[in-house]
């Protein structure tokens, strides 16, 4: 039948919002605030979403004529590594969302748009939009503090705990080979000298 659409399912979950109380009154708006687990799996090479993190939502519910806009800002626990030092870092994650839900019916035409999000019975699924302006906004190179010193190159200590005036004596590479080989041959006087015991036995 034209015009028909597939029933989806209602979906379940913690950052799942129940939009049935805004009817489809365009301009009808309900506030949330609340807090919801997160997915275990949030997170970059660096920085991530702790597992069994709490999220703290501050949501607006908006009816509108397409369906139902979800704006608001989502706070977050954040752990990672420092990026000089490989030091824990722990962090607060806060990012702002704005997404447009469209009821089913009005999503026929838009079958082709992968980006687009759907209310199933009424209930608008977080958790992609979520994940998506977390994950984005993660820093790819955290530090523990912005003026971090990082590591010795030669012995891998933490600059910020040894002191500035820790060093190593380097020797220059190319003398490494000569320096081997003198080690290991005779010294100058040894070469001129010959055992006098032993001069008198070959006479």
């Amino acid at each position: 039948m034209t015009g028909s659409h597939p029933r989806r399912r209602t979906p379940k979950g913690p950052l799942v919002l129940d939009t049935r109380e805004l009817g489809r009154r365009p301009g009808s708006m309900r506030r949330v605030q609340t807090q919801a687990a997160l997915p275990a799996d949030l997170g970059a090479e660096m920085m991530w979403v702790p597992a069994g993190a709490i999220a703290t939502l501050d949501l607006r519910l908006e009816s509108v004529i397409e369906g139902v806009l979800v704006s608001g800002t989502i706070v977050a626990p954040l752990k990672g590594e420092c990026g000089r030092c490989l030091a824990e870092v722990s962090d607060i994650g806060t990012v702002e969302v704005r997404e447009l839900f469209y009821y089913a019916d009005r999503a026929v035409d838009m079958a082709d748009d992968d980006d687009a999000r759907v209310l199933a019975e009424d209930h608008a699924d977080l958790e992609p939009v979520v994940r998506d302006a977390l994950v984005l906004d993660l820093p790819l190179s955290p530090t523990c503090r912005p003026d971090c010193a990082g590591l010795c190159v030669d012995c891998g200590a933490r600059l910020d705990e040894v002191g500035p005036n820790h060093s190593h004596d380097r020797l220059d590479a190319r003398w490494i080979a000569l320096s081997v080989l003198a080690e290991g041959a005779p010294t100058g006087t040894d070469q001129g000298r010959s055992d006098p015991d032993e001069s008198k036995e070959k006479k």
